[in-house]
């Protein structure tokens, strides 16, 4: 392993092999990336894969708009031998509140001045698109058909590799131990197998993040929460769309190989680095699909497993330096919506430490806006 380096980006998820790529196509030399264990092993991995651009706050639009347009062309521009089975077959959003249907309203308008062709939908216009959808307590629902969902292990691969061809270097199963810090600067990394100076770092740690961020004495605003999804056996191809609902706390999608995936949220989950699966999330998920898509009763199910949500409190990420640290960068956060938001984290985190301007101002999304109370919540999260 080498000893010393320019940046050293912890994490080995999408975020981590994006902000790596990004960096070295802008010529920085001598980058390292550290990954605990294997590419995607952590939340990208075990995430539900969708892709969406149908968000409640602008920030949080304009980044999936602009990494939605990248997965579009990404196998070409990472020149990939394989591909990230990037599907765009739409996001269908319900809504079973008259609440949620009002925010629905304003939550389309924004997208559509973003340049999002989300659209709103009556029951009977969500029936044509799932001809089997249960509309019974549901008030109305959105479509965009430039939603989608694609294959986590290969986009981040895809970004692996495009960034070890421009010299990056990564070393796997290499658990970061320690920052090394003097006088506010960060000096260095200790790993367990061995130290690397330099003086820049990019905490892309996950479902991790806070204890990373331990490491130079910062209590993030950060934690760590279980999410819980299943996959049934192959089935024939019934459901194009991913079908989502937060009020019913569920999303659900069949993958190109024949499977559906679907998972949900707790409330009540601890806060702690479980993952684990449960009896009951697996009685509390397929009675609320079975009823909203009632062809899933005749699935089987093959497997169920649990991943973390990196949470904020307001459900946006944190992007940039932290101002007490000399060379200290955040890119974290993403409340489960991390591997959608890659590419534009990235690109974005790329601009920030080579302080170049930013091509969507993020200045919201620092740290301190915690601090200042300058909070805006994004209200679409399952």
């Amino acid at each position: 392993m080498i000893k010393t380096a320019e940046v050293v980006i912890i994490g080995g998820g999408i975020s981590g092999s994006s902000i790596a790529y990004n960096l070295a196509k802008k010529g920085v030399k001598n980058i390292v990336l550290l990954e605990k264990a294997y590419l995607s092993s952590g939340a990208t991995g075990r995430c539900g894969a969708g892709i969406r651009q149908q968000w409640g706050t602008e920030m949080n639009c304009r980044i999936a708009k602009l990494s939605c347009d990248f997965f579009e062309r990404a196998n070409e521009e990472l020149d990939y031998e394989e591909d990230i089975e990037f599907k765009q077959e739409g996001y269908l959003l319900l809504s079973s509140t008259d609440k949620e249907h009002q925010q629905f309203i304003k939550n389309v308008e924004l997208q559509n001045s973003l340049g999002i062709p989300s659209k709103l939908l009556t029951l009977e216009e969500a029936k044509e698109i799932v001809p089997f959808l249960n509309t019974e307590g549901l008030v109305s629902a959105t479509y965009c058909e430039k939603d989608g969902h694609l294959n986590p292990f290969h986009a981040t691969q895809a970004y692996a590799n495009a960034a070890e061809r421009l010299g990056v270097k990564i070393y796997k199963f290499t658990e970061v131990t320690g920052i090394l810090i003097e006088q506010g600067k960060i000096r260095g990394v200790k790993t367990t197998k061995g130290n690397i100076a330099t003086n820049i770092v990019v905490n892309a740690a996950g479902g991790y993040a806070q204890l990373i961020g331990k490491m130079v004495k910062l209590d993030l605003p950060l934690y760590s929460e279980r999410h819980q999804i299943l996959v049934t056996e192959p089935m024939e191809t019934i459901l194009k769309p991913m079908v989502m609902s937060f009020s019913l706390n569920m999303y659900c999608q069949q993958v190109p190989h024949g499977g559906v995936i679907m998972g949900r949220g707790d409330e009540n989950e601890p806060r702690d680095f479980r993952i684990t699966s449960s009896w009951q999330f697996l009685d509390e998920m397929t009675t609320t699909v079975t009823k909203l898509l009632p062809p899933l009763k005749n699935a089987r199910l093959l497997r169920q497993w649990g991943g973390l949500y990196n949470m904020t409190p307001d459900r946006q990420p944190i992007y940039g330096a932290v101002d007490e640290i000399e060379g200290f960068y955040l890119a974290v956060g993403y409340s489960g919506h991390g591997l959608m938001f890659g590419p534009a984290t990235g690109l974005l985190m790329a601009e920030i430490i080579l302080q170049e301007e930013c091509t969507i101002p993020i200045d919201m999304l620092h740290l301190n806006r915690f601090r200042k109370g300058e909070l805006i919540f994004e209200p679409s999260v399952v």
